[in-house]
């Protein structure tokens, strides 16, 4: 899902196209890099992968199983991390039901039920309301919800995600960050080859991350 409309068209970026590709990733085409890089939270020889995403966007839900099993299959060659993009700003409900799970390190464990609520479920957590009956629903206790849920810790963290998001210059979800350097997502994949369609972008995406994973290895 795209979040701001981008209209840049030149002929360096035309010639470009022509020789992109997912296994040979071109930097400007496929990803881009980030000046300066951001730092990361792992240390040694893993490479950090940040899925910047958002709870309704239906290409993220789609994009989930693969990058699962890519995930599976880098093993620990990676870490993977996710942010939640706050579609409404500071007080966007999805990013809020994201941090308080991620406080109560629950993320890893109820992100599948969360996606399956907004996109197989049809629910709409729109907000904090049913943000606490969905998790009353999934069996979570109310009082240590609700108190993470209106915490400072993670107000104030919900209040400062947009920048967290700039910062690392997402302007579409999915989007992948490798080792804080390397910006990669469906929306590149899309505007690089536009006639690819279906689980092709999906595999595509997977493919330029495993270069970019490789590259960030080779430079460390």
């Amino acid at each position: 899902m795209r979040i701001t409309k981008l209209a840049v068209i030149s002929l360096w970026l035309c010639a470009a196209l022509a020789s992109a590709s997912p296994t040979s990733p071109v930097d400007g085409v496929d990803y881009k890099t980030l000046t300066p890089p951001q730092p990361v939270q792992t240390a040694g020889k893993k490479i950090e992968v940040i899925e910047f995403f958002m709870y309704h966007c239906p290409a993220c839900n789609l994009l989930e199983p693969y990058l699962l099993d890519w995930a599976k299959r880098q093993g620990d060659n990676i870490v993977l991390r996710r942010i939640h993009v706050p579609h409404n700003g500071a007080k966007d409900v999805e990013a809020h039901l994201f941090l308080t799970l991620e406080a109560l390190n629950l993320e890893q464990s109820m992100h599948a039920r969360v996606l399956n609520a907004w996109h197989v479920e049809h629910q709409r957590l729109l907000t904090d309301q049913d943000n606490i009956e969905w998790a009353q629903k999934n069996g979570l206790d109310s009082t240590r919800f609700i108190d993470a849920y209106y915490s400072f810790s993670v107000t104030g963290r919900l209040a400062g995600l947009m920048r967290v998001a700039q910062s690392y210059g997402i302007t579409s979800t999915p989007s992948l960050v490798i080792d804080g350097r390397y910006v990669t997502g469906l929306q590149m994949m899309q505007d690089a080859s536009p006639a690819t369609a279906g689980t092709g972008l999906e595999t595509a995406l997977m493919q330029a991350a495993d270069a970019l994973v490789a590259k960030a290895r080779a430079e460390k």
